[in-house]
């Protein structure tokens, strides 16, 4: 399994947590180890993650933010911030691919604006985003 396909399952077993309140272990039962680990990294640090979310959707506060496009961001920001192997464009880009792919027209440029001041932030604007066309195509 790619290791896109498993970052799109830790967001979704995020998701599922949040819409249904299951235990994020039970959503994760026979999940791939690099899934798991994403899943249970974001939620180890949801407080901060969200925090920093919150801090950079301008007008927007957490609980505001539709789920799905929450969870995918918080499994690239806890990879910003806590899996340095793996270069912050490279979340970013998954984020807002996944972005495309499940969520509405809009999204994607949220996804990447949020992600992008959030990499500035730490460090890492250098490393790069998805660019605008990018983010809307």
């Amino acid at each position: 399994m790619r290791r896109s396909d498993q970052r799109r399952d830790a967001a979704v077993a995020l998701y599922q947590r949040d819409v249904t309140k299951r235990p994020l272990d039970e959503l994760l039962d026979g999940a791939k180890p690099f899934t798991r680990d994403l899943a249970l990294g974001a939620d180890q640090h949801l407080a901060e993650i969200d925090s920093e979310i919150g801090a950079n959707a301008h007008g927007w506060t957490i609980q505001r933010i539709a789920p799905l496009e929450r969870a995918i961001m918080r499994i690239a920001v806890f990879e910003i911030h806590h899996r340095p192997e793996i270069p912050a464009p490279v979340s970013i880009s998954e984020a807002v691919d996944s972005a495309k792919r499940y969520c509405g027209a809009e999204a994607p440029g949220f996804v990447n604006g949020v992600l992008s001041a959030i990499a500035r932030e730490a460090g890492l604007e250098e490393a790069g985003a998805a660019t605008t066309e990018e983010a809307s195509a």
